[in-house]
Protein backbone atom coordinates (compact mmCIF):
# COMPACT_ATOMS: atom_id res chain seq x y z
CA UNK A 1 0.00 0.00 0.00
CA UNK A 2 1.29 3.52 -0.81
CA UNK A 3 3.00 5.45 1.96
CA UNK A 4 4.22 8.48 0.00
CA UNK A 5 2.02 10.89 -1.98
CA UNK A 6 3.88 12.65 -4.81
CA UNK A 7 1.85 15.65 -6.04
CA UNK A 8 2.73 17.88 -9.00
CA UNK A 9 0.05 20.30 -10.29
CA UNK A 10 2.35 21.42 -13.16
CA UNK A 11 3.80 18.19 -14.54
CA UNK A 12 6.30 19.39 -17.12
CA UNK A 13 9.90 20.53 -17.48
CA UNK A 14 11.97 20.43 -14.31
CA UNK A 15 8.85 19.79 -12.21
CA UNK A 16 8.21 16.57 -14.11
CA UNK A 17 11.89 15.62 -14.10
CA UNK A 18 12.11 15.80 -10.30
CA UNK A 19 8.98 13.71 -9.77
CA UNK A 20 10.13 11.10 -12.29
CA UNK A 21 13.51 10.98 -10.53
CA UNK A 22 12.06 10.52 -7.05
CA UNK A 23 9.38 7.98 -7.92
CA UNK A 24 11.75 5.03 -8.62
CA UNK A 25 13.65 5.42 -5.33
CA UNK A 26 10.46 5.31 -3.24
CA UNK A 27 9.13 1.78 -2.98
CA UNK A 28 5.60 2.58 -1.85
CA UNK A 29 4.54 5.77 -3.59
CA UNK A 30 1.67 7.02 -5.69
CA UNK A 31 1.84 10.05 -7.98
CA UNK A 32 -0.91 12.56 -8.80
CA UNK A 33 -0.24 15.15 -11.49
CA UNK A 34 -1.87 17.68 -13.78
CA UNK A 35 -0.55 18.60 -17.26
CA UNK A 36 1.88 21.53 -17.54
CA UNK A 37 -0.60 23.94 -19.07
CA UNK A 38 -2.15 27.21 -17.88
CA UNK A 39 0.17 27.62 -14.89
CA UNK A 40 -1.92 30.37 -13.30
CA UNK A 41 -5.01 28.17 -13.18
CA UNK A 42 -3.03 25.26 -11.76
CA UNK A 43 -1.79 27.49 -8.93
CA UNK A 44 -5.30 28.78 -8.25
CA UNK A 45 -7.43 25.63 -8.50
CA UNK A 46 -5.34 22.43 -8.41
CA UNK A 47 -5.87 21.87 -4.67
CA UNK A 48 -9.64 21.56 -5.04
CA UNK A 49 -9.39 19.15 -7.96
CA UNK A 50 -6.73 17.02 -6.27
CA UNK A 51 -8.74 16.89 -3.05
CA UNK A 52 -11.41 15.03 -5.04
CA UNK A 53 -9.16 12.62 -6.98
CA UNK A 54 -6.68 11.54 -4.28
CA UNK A 55 -8.27 8.49 -2.63
CA UNK A 56 -8.44 8.27 1.15
CA UNK A 57 -5.92 5.82 2.52
CA UNK A 58 -4.75 5.16 6.08
CA UNK A 59 -1.29 4.10 4.87
CA UNK A 60 -0.19 7.55 3.67
CA UNK A 61 2.70 8.83 5.75
CA UNK A 62 4.46 11.50 3.63
CA UNK A 63 3.21 14.13 1.17
CA UNK A 64 5.75 15.65 -1.24
CA UNK A 65 4.62 18.45 -3.57
CA UNK A 66 5.97 21.41 -5.49
CA UNK A 67 5.11 24.90 -4.34
CA UNK A 68 2.67 25.32 -7.24
CA UNK A 69 0.23 23.47 -4.98
CA UNK A 70 -1.71 25.47 -2.43
CA UNK A 71 -0.97 23.04 0.39
CA UNK A 72 -3.08 24.96 2.91
CA UNK A 73 -6.17 24.55 0.75
CA UNK A 74 -5.53 20.87 0.14
CA UNK A 75 -5.22 19.89 3.81
CA UNK A 76 -8.22 22.07 4.71
CA UNK A 77 -10.29 20.24 2.11
CA UNK A 78 -8.78 16.89 3.10
CA UNK A 79 -8.27 16.83 6.89
CA UNK A 80 -7.12 13.19 6.63
CA UNK A 81 -3.88 14.50 5.06
CA UNK A 82 -3.13 16.97 7.85
CA UNK A 83 -1.07 14.61 10.00
CA UNK A 84 1.18 13.46 7.15
CA UNK A 85 4.77 14.71 7.00
CA UNK A 86 4.22 17.48 4.43
CA UNK A 87 7.24 18.44 2.31
CA UNK A 88 7.19 21.36 -0.11
CA UNK A 89 9.76 21.80 -2.89
CA UNK A 90 10.38 25.28 -4.31
CA UNK A 91 11.53 25.35 -7.94
CA UNK A 92 10.76 29.08 -7.94
CA UNK A 93 9.09 31.62 -5.68
CA UNK A 94 6.42 34.10 -6.59
CA UNK A 95 7.52 36.88 -4.23
CA UNK A 96 10.31 37.81 -6.63
CA UNK A 97 8.63 37.32 -10.00
CA UNK A 98 9.50 40.41 -12.11
CA UNK A 99 6.62 42.74 -12.99
CA UNK A 100 6.75 46.14 -14.70
CA UNK A 101 4.59 47.77 -12.03
CA UNK A 102 3.85 46.58 -8.49
CA UNK A 103 0.10 46.89 -9.16
CA UNK A 104 0.52 44.31 -11.93
CA UNK A 105 1.55 41.68 -9.37
CA UNK A 106 -1.09 39.08 -8.56
CA UNK A 107 -0.87 39.00 -4.76
CA UNK A 108 -2.55 35.63 -4.47
CA UNK A 109 0.29 33.52 -5.91
CA UNK A 110 2.87 34.68 -3.38
CA UNK A 111 0.32 34.65 -0.57
CA UNK A 112 -0.55 31.02 -1.37
CA UNK A 113 3.12 30.05 -1.15
CA UNK A 114 3.44 31.71 2.27
CA UNK A 115 0.36 29.86 3.53
CA UNK A 116 1.71 26.58 2.15
CA UNK A 117 4.97 27.12 4.04
CA UNK A 118 3.09 27.69 7.29
CA UNK A 119 1.28 24.38 6.83
CA UNK A 120 4.31 22.38 5.62
CA UNK A 121 6.57 20.44 7.97
CA UNK A 122 9.64 20.74 5.75
CA UNK A 123 10.43 23.20 2.96
CA UNK A 124 13.15 22.49 0.40
CA UNK A 125 14.54 25.14 -1.95
CA UNK A 126 16.55 24.40 -5.09
CA UNK A 127 19.16 27.07 -4.25
CA UNK A 128 20.31 29.31 -1.41
CA UNK A 129 19.25 32.29 -3.49
CA UNK A 130 15.72 30.91 -3.81
CA UNK A 131 15.49 30.33 -0.06
CA UNK A 132 16.94 33.66 1.08
CA UNK A 133 15.12 35.76 -1.51
CA UNK A 134 11.82 34.19 -0.44
CA UNK A 135 12.33 34.56 3.30
CA UNK A 136 13.74 38.10 3.07
CA UNK A 137 10.85 39.24 0.83
CA UNK A 138 7.97 38.07 3.02
CA UNK A 139 7.70 41.23 5.15
CA UNK A 140 7.89 43.56 2.14
CA UNK A 141 5.38 41.46 0.24
CA UNK A 142 2.88 41.51 3.11
CA UNK A 143 3.03 45.33 3.23
CA UNK A 144 0.75 45.20 0.19
CA UNK A 145 -2.01 44.29 2.65
CA UNK A 146 -3.66 47.63 3.53
CA UNK A 147 -3.96 46.94 7.30
CA UNK A 148 -3.99 44.21 9.98
CA UNK A 149 -0.87 42.60 8.56
CA UNK A 150 0.50 39.34 10.00
CA UNK A 151 3.95 39.53 11.60
CA UNK A 152 7.07 37.41 12.09
CA UNK A 153 6.18 34.83 9.45
CA UNK A 154 9.72 34.53 8.08
CA UNK A 155 10.96 33.67 11.57
CA UNK A 156 8.27 31.00 11.87
CA UNK A 157 9.04 29.49 8.46
CA UNK A 158 12.87 29.58 8.44
CA UNK A 159 13.52 26.67 10.86
CA UNK A 160 11.66 24.35 8.48
CA UNK A 161 13.79 25.33 5.45
CA UNK A 162 16.77 23.72 3.78
CA UNK A 163 18.47 23.71 0.36
CA UNK A 164 18.79 20.65 -1.87
CA UNK A 165 19.92 21.50 -5.37
CA UNK A 166 17.89 20.31 -8.31
CA UNK A 167 19.52 17.12 -9.70
CA UNK A 168 21.15 17.44 -13.11
CA UNK A 169 21.67 14.29 -15.16
CA UNK A 170 24.91 14.62 -17.10
CA UNK A 171 25.08 12.42 -20.21
CA UNK A 172 28.22 10.62 -21.29
CA UNK A 173 29.46 13.05 -23.90
CA UNK A 174 31.08 10.33 -26.01
CA UNK A 175 27.56 9.45 -27.14
CA UNK A 176 27.25 12.80 -28.87
CA UNK A 177 29.15 14.72 -31.50
CA UNK A 178 32.55 16.16 -30.79
CA UNK A 179 32.90 19.95 -30.54
CA UNK A 180 33.91 21.64 -33.78
CA UNK A 181 37.21 23.11 -32.63
CA UNK A 182 38.32 23.70 -36.22
CA UNK A 183 35.67 26.32 -36.87
CA UNK A 184 36.99 29.81 -36.24
CA UNK A 185 33.64 31.50 -35.70
CA UNK A 186 32.31 31.71 -32.16
CA UNK A 187 29.16 29.60 -31.65
CA UNK A 188 26.74 31.20 -29.16
CA UNK A 189 23.79 29.26 -27.67
CA UNK A 190 20.72 30.56 -25.84
CA UNK A 191 18.82 27.55 -24.34
CA UNK A 192 16.04 29.22 -22.37
CA UNK A 193 12.25 29.55 -22.40
CA UNK A 194 11.04 32.03 -25.02
CA UNK A 195 9.45 34.36 -22.50
CA UNK A 196 9.95 37.92 -21.30
CA UNK A 197 11.35 37.00 -17.86
CA UNK A 198 14.40 35.50 -19.63
CA UNK A 199 15.08 38.96 -21.15
CA UNK A 200 15.63 37.86 -24.77
CA UNK A 201 15.62 41.52 -25.85
CA UNK A 202 19.02 42.11 -24.22
CA UNK A 203 20.47 38.95 -25.74
CA UNK A 204 19.32 39.59 -29.30
CA UNK A 205 20.00 43.32 -29.23
CA UNK A 206 23.59 42.58 -28.16
CA UNK A 207 24.07 40.10 -31.01
CA UNK A 208 22.47 42.43 -33.56
CA UNK A 209 24.83 45.21 -32.43
CA UNK A 210 27.80 42.86 -32.94
CA UNK A 211 26.48 41.97 -36.38
CA UNK A 212 26.06 45.63 -37.33
CA UNK A 213 29.68 46.27 -36.32
CA UNK A 214 30.90 43.49 -38.61
CA UNK A 215 31.54 40.67 -36.15
CA UNK A 216 30.70 37.13 -37.23
CA UNK A 217 29.46 34.25 -35.09
CA UNK A 218 27.18 31.21 -35.18
CA UNK A 219 23.90 31.15 -33.27
CA UNK A 220 21.70 28.43 -31.75
CA UNK A 221 18.46 29.48 -30.06
CA UNK A 222 16.96 26.51 -28.24
CA UNK A 223 14.39 26.31 -25.44
CA UNK A 224 10.64 25.94 -25.32
CA UNK A 225 8.24 28.46 -26.84
CA UNK A 226 4.62 29.04 -25.89
CA UNK A 227 1.60 30.83 -27.30
CA UNK A 228 2.82 34.37 -26.64
CA UNK A 229 6.35 34.61 -28.06
CA UNK A 230 8.09 37.99 -27.56
CA UNK A 231 8.32 39.92 -30.86
CA UNK A 232 12.12 40.15 -30.63
CA UNK A 233 12.44 36.49 -31.71
CA UNK A 234 10.93 37.13 -35.14
CA UNK A 235 13.01 40.29 -35.60
CA UNK A 236 16.22 38.53 -34.60
CA UNK A 237 15.54 35.52 -36.82
CA UNK A 238 15.20 37.82 -39.82
CA UNK A 239 18.26 39.96 -39.06
CA UNK A 240 20.56 37.14 -37.96
CA UNK A 241 19.38 34.51 -40.42
CA UNK A 242 22.85 33.96 -41.97
CA UNK A 243 24.31 33.12 -38.54
CA UNK A 244 21.63 30.67 -37.33
CA UNK A 245 22.62 27.01 -36.92
CA UNK A 246 19.71 25.82 -34.75
CA UNK A 247 16.41 27.56 -34.06
CA UNK A 248 13.71 26.26 -31.73
CA UNK A 249 12.92 23.41 -29.39
CA UNK A 250 14.84 20.20 -30.10
CA UNK A 251 12.93 17.00 -30.76
CA UNK A 252 14.83 14.92 -28.21
CA UNK A 253 17.22 15.30 -25.30
CA UNK A 254 19.94 13.70 -27.44
CA UNK A 255 19.52 16.36 -30.16
CA UNK A 256 19.46 19.06 -27.49
CA UNK A 257 22.78 17.90 -26.04
CA UNK A 258 24.31 17.69 -29.51
CA UNK A 259 23.42 21.34 -30.04
CA UNK A 260 24.94 22.31 -26.71
CA UNK A 261 28.15 20.42 -27.36
CA UNK A 262 28.60 22.08 -30.74
CA UNK A 263 28.46 25.54 -29.11
CA UNK A 264 31.26 27.54 -27.46
CA UNK A 265 29.43 30.03 -25.25
CA UNK A 266 26.12 29.81 -23.39
CA UNK A 267 24.49 33.10 -22.40
CA UNK A 268 21.84 34.00 -19.86
CA UNK A 269 20.24 37.43 -19.71
CA UNK A 270 17.50 36.35 -17.27
CA UNK A 271 15.59 38.64 -14.95
CA UNK A 272 14.08 35.61 -13.18
CA UNK A 273 16.12 32.52 -12.36
CA UNK A 274 16.33 30.43 -9.21
CA UNK A 275 18.60 27.62 -10.41
CA UNK A 276 19.40 27.49 -14.13
CA UNK A 277 19.36 23.89 -15.34
CA UNK A 278 20.08 24.84 -18.96
CA UNK A 279 23.21 26.79 -18.07
CA UNK A 280 24.68 23.88 -16.11
CA UNK A 281 23.79 21.39 -18.84
CA UNK A 282 25.58 23.62 -21.35
CA UNK A 283 28.65 23.87 -19.14
CA UNK A 284 28.75 20.08 -18.89
CA UNK A 285 28.68 20.01 -22.69
CA UNK A 286 31.76 22.24 -22.85
CA UNK A 287 30.26 25.75 -23.09
CA UNK A 288 31.78 28.82 -21.47
CA UNK A 289 29.02 30.44 -19.33
CA UNK A 290 28.18 34.14 -19.43
CA UNK A 291 25.50 35.20 -16.94
CA UNK A 292 24.36 38.30 -15.03
CA UNK A 293 25.92 38.97 -11.64
CA UNK A 294 22.59 38.59 -9.86
CA UNK A 295 19.86 36.06 -9.03
CA UNK A 296 21.24 32.54 -8.48
CA UNK A 297 24.25 32.91 -10.77
CA UNK A 298 26.86 34.16 -8.23
CA UNK A 299 26.02 31.05 -6.18
CA UNK A 300 26.98 28.79 -9.10
CA UNK A 301 29.57 30.61 -11.22
CA UNK A 302 32.83 32.41 -10.30
CA UNK A 303 33.04 36.14 -11.02
CA UNK A 304 34.95 35.75 -14.28
CA UNK A 305 31.78 34.37 -15.91
CA UNK A 306 29.48 37.15 -14.69
CA UNK A 307 28.65 40.59 -16.08
CA UNK A 308 27.24 43.59 -14.20
CA UNK A 309 25.97 45.74 -17.09
CA UNK A 310 24.63 45.34 -20.61
CA UNK A 311 27.84 46.92 -21.89
CA UNK A 312 29.95 44.33 -20.08
CA UNK A 313 27.95 41.55 -21.75
CA UNK A 314 28.58 43.17 -25.13
CA UNK A 315 32.31 43.52 -24.44
CA UNK A 316 32.65 39.88 -23.33
CA UNK A 317 30.96 38.58 -26.48
CA UNK A 318 32.94 41.00 -28.67
CA UNK A 319 36.21 39.76 -27.16
CA UNK A 320 35.26 36.14 -27.83
CA UNK A 321 34.11 36.92 -31.37
CA UNK A 322 37.58 38.38 -32.00
CA UNK A 323 39.37 35.45 -30.32
CA UNK A 324 37.17 32.31 -30.24
CA UNK A 325 40.09 30.18 -29.04
CA UNK A 326 39.87 31.90 -25.64
CA UNK A 327 36.71 29.92 -24.91
CA UNK A 328 37.24 26.92 -27.18
CA UNK A 329 40.24 25.83 -25.09
CA UNK A 330 38.93 27.03 -21.70
CA UNK A 331 38.07 24.61 -18.87
CA UNK A 332 35.18 26.06 -16.89
CA UNK A 333 35.86 26.40 -13.15
CA UNK A 334 32.55 24.96 -11.89
CA UNK A 335 32.13 21.82 -9.78
CA UNK A 336 29.25 20.08 -11.55
CA UNK A 337 29.40 17.02 -9.31
CA UNK A 338 27.52 18.78 -6.49
CA UNK A 339 24.46 19.02 -8.77
CA UNK A 340 24.53 15.36 -9.83
CA UNK A 341 22.00 12.76 -8.74
CA UNK A 342 24.81 10.56 -7.39
CA UNK A 343 25.46 13.26 -4.75
CA UNK A 344 21.89 14.49 -4.22
CA UNK A 345 20.04 11.18 -4.00
CA UNK A 346 21.00 10.63 -0.35
CA UNK A 347 19.92 14.18 0.54
CA UNK A 348 16.46 13.65 -0.93
CA UNK A 349 16.13 10.27 0.79
CA UNK A 350 17.04 11.82 4.14
CA UNK A 351 14.51 14.64 3.64
CA UNK A 352 11.82 12.11 2.75
CA UNK A 353 12.74 9.87 5.64
CA UNK A 354 13.35 6.81 3.46
CA UNK A 355 16.28 4.40 3.28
Amino acid sequence: MPEVLLIEPFYGGSHQQLMDTLEPIIKDSVKFTLPAKKWHWRARTAALYLSQVIPKNDTYRILFASSVLNLAELVALRPDLLNLKKILYFHENQLLYPVKKQQDRDFQYGYNQILSCLVADKIIFNSKFNQESFLSSIDTFLKLIPDHRPKNLAEEIRPKCCVIYFPIFMPEMCKYIEPDNKSRRLHVVWPHRWEHDKNPELFFNTLMKLHEEGYEFKLSVLGQSFKDVPAIFEEAKAKLDNFIVNWGYQSSKAEYFKCLQSADVVVSTANHEFFGVAMLEAVHCGCYPIAPNRLVYPEIFPKEYLYNTDQQLYKMLRKFCKSPDLVKSHKVKVDLEQYSWSVLESQFKFALGIT
